[in-house]
């Protein structure tokens, strides 16, 4: 069980026909509690009815070395998150054969779903600045409402650079990187608008983790501890560790 859900008196919100639904992706290798923390930071200030991980799949020409396979993550993800009722997760984008794109996942997800339920697709903010670059943006925007989270060494004033957002307060956005004010709503002609959340900065990446595996050095409550039984079990994130021994 994740220290957050230990420590958290949360309920989950009814889940109706037309509910609010977060969206929460990436290569979660391996999931830990940053990602839960922001999962649930999110869930509870834009109360939503439910959060659905997607984990990525595995790459479609080569494997990176440093990246557990699809299943594996996958499990770990429903490890992580098995106490907690107001999450789910999705194989969605393990399951999909080739590369994946956000629109076509959103698309399958949204016909799932239902057109009555919305959907908040939650975002770091270094991703986000990379938005336009991805595959048909302004339909993302059109079909999700976004919701962008902090990321160490990223300020929400950078926003003004981006052309999709014509409407911004850059005084609102110079408050957010000063925490004097807790959410700000961008809207967007014709989409479903962004809202950015100055939530507490995570400490605790993915990649340090799988560098204090490596190593054999505690993982100091970085992550659930079904989470780190099944890396162990499952001997991840140790070649550099075992190639060292041979």
């Amino acid at each position: 069980m994740s220290q957050a859900s230990e420590n958290s008196p949360l309920t989950p919100h009814p889940s109706p026909s037309n509910g609010k639904l977060g969206l929460l992706g990436g290569s979660f290798n391996p999931i830990h509690n940053g990602h839960l923390a922001i999962a649930h930071l999110v869930y509870e200030r834009l109360q939503l009815s439910q959060v659905l991980f997607i984990p990525t799949g595995d790459p479609p020409h080569k494997q990176i070395e440093s990246l557990a396979p699809a299943q594996a993550r996958l499990e770990m993800v429903t490890l992580a998150i098995a106490t907690i009722p107001f999450f789910e997760v999705s194989a969605i984008e393990i399951n999909r054969a080739g590369k994946s794109y956000s629109i076509d996942t959103v698309r399958e997800i949204q016909a799932q779903y239902g057109q009555a339920w919305r959907l908040f697709f939650i975002i770091g903010l270094d991703a986000f600045l990379e938005f336009p670059t991805w595959r048909a943006p302004e339909k993302l925007l059109r079909l999700c409402h976004f919701v962008v989270v902090p990321r160490p060494g990223q300020s929400f004033q950078s926003l003004s650079k981006m052309p999709l957002l014509s409407n911004l307060n850059t005084q609102a956005l110079r408050q957010l990187d000063l925490g004097t004010v807790d959410q700000v709503d961008i809207a967007v002609p014709g989409s479903s608008g962004v809202t950015c959340l100055p939530l507490p900065p995570c400490l605790i990446s993915a990649s340090e983790i799988r560098k204090r595996v490596q190593s054999g050095i505690p993982l100091a409550n970085m992550l659930p501890t079904s989470v780190e039984s099944y890396i162990l079990q499952h001997s991840l994130y140790q070649e550099d560790r075992n190639r060292t021994h041979i």
